[in-house]
């Protein structure tokens, strides 16, 4: 008996030893991987986050073409990237046409920098250093840029980076918008392997969580992404309208501050500039257009975020804005399915569902 004991531990340590040794060479093997397509992950996401946000669209277009799905990809992707670059080639045209008269007044000595309005001075809190500072730069602009040579200085290699920043960015948009293509045209294929790992994940409550994922990426794009384009929208209407200058690159601060809910901090300084430099009549108008643009999303969030996903609004709200704090833009869609899906496997656990168990 004793002979048989050791030899069956003997056995079962053998055995939990060469487990081990798998999961650990699986393990290795999953995070090399991980490691050799870390380049491409966030491409792969953004591609996936596109091609799902699209698909009903291209649907339609693909009925419309007769079926044909490569056609209809093809087409859907040369669209996107219409969408990208157009605004791009606008917004550049118009920094260049703006800073060229700014360039030649430099080059010439001629630059300078009218003095403040009487009544800058009057405004409460800021009024008062704001015109002094003005006056100053008016007075002798050499001098005030001689001030602030230090904090540019330090702040030259922060604008540097952020431009960098900003070209990669668009950079992967570009190649994201054809990895979405790629997966539009074999959408099918896609499909089914979506599918099977949600059945593996979820078992038989798998389409669900798959219809969940897909309907919460279209709601964030809908209600947040597309709310803050309608804002920037209405707001590039307005800066155009009176005249700020750079009003492209005012837009562009707004749909950045607009995605994570803080347009209103844009706004503000638009209007004190109007304010500054235009009739009272005119500024107020203003104000009323830029309060209208600040309060719309109040209407729009309602009808678009959250529609056709089968958990709160305020859950893909703060799933949307929480991912976006931790993780940049993807983290709008990130958190934003990964909140709803926790959300609904707590459902499941409160109510003793057998959804939580298919993950053990």
């Amino acid at each position: 008996m004793t002979v048989e004991k050791h030899a069956k531990d003997k056995m079962q340590v053998n055995q939990a030893l060469e487990v081990s040794i798998q999961v650990g060479l699986a393990a290795l093997l999953v995070i090399a991987c991980l490691l050799i397509l870390r380049p491409f992950i966030p491409l792969v996401m953004w591609g996936i986050i596109i091609a799902i946000a699209s698909y009903p669209t291209f649907r339609k277009l693909q009925s419309a073409l007769g079926g044909r799905g490569g056609l209809a990809a093809v087409i859907w992707t040369l669209l996107l990237l219409a969408v990208l670059i157009v605004p791009l080639v606008l917004l550049a045209q118009g920094l260049i046409a703006g800073s060229r008269p700014l360039a030649l007044q430099m080059k010439n000595g001629t630059f300078s920098i009218p003095p403040p309005p009487a009544s800058v001075g009057r405004w409460p809190i800021v009024g008062a250093p704001l015109a002094r500072a003005w006056t100053g730069a008016s007075t002798n602009f050499t001098d005030a840029l001689m001030k602030l040579a230090p904090q540019i200085k330090a702040a030259l290699p922060g604008i540097l980076s952020a431009s960098a920043g900003i070209g990669l960015t668009i950079l992967q948009f570009f190649l994201s918008i054809l990895v979405s293509g790629a997966l539009l045209a074999n959408s099918r294929a896609a499909a089914e392997i979506t599918r099977s790992l949600a059945n593996r994940l979820f078992g038989e409550h798998g389409p669900e969580y798959q219809n969940l994922v897909g309907a919460t990426i279209r709601s964030v794009t809908f209600g947040i992404l597309g709310v803050a384009l309608i804002q920037s929208a209405l707001a590039a209407v307005g800066f155009l309208v009176m005249g700020l200058p750079g009003a492209g690159v005012w837009a562009a601060a707004f749909l950045f501050a607009a995605v994570l809910q803080l347009g209103g901090l844009v706004l503000i300084p638009a209007v004190i500039y109007a304010f500054a430099i235009s009739t009272t009549t005119k500024a107020v108008i203003f104000l009323i257009w830029c309060v209208f643009v600040g309060v719309i999303d109040n209407i729009l969030k309602p009808l678009l975020l959250g529609r056709g996903v089968a958990v709160p609004t305020a859950v893909i709200f703060l799933g949307a804005i929480g991912g976006f704090v931790v993780m940049g833009i993807i983290g709008l869609f990130v958190g934003a399915i990964v909140l709803s899906v926790g959300y609904k496997l707590f459902l499941a656990w409160i109510e003793g569902s057998p959804d939580v168990q298919t993950l053990a």
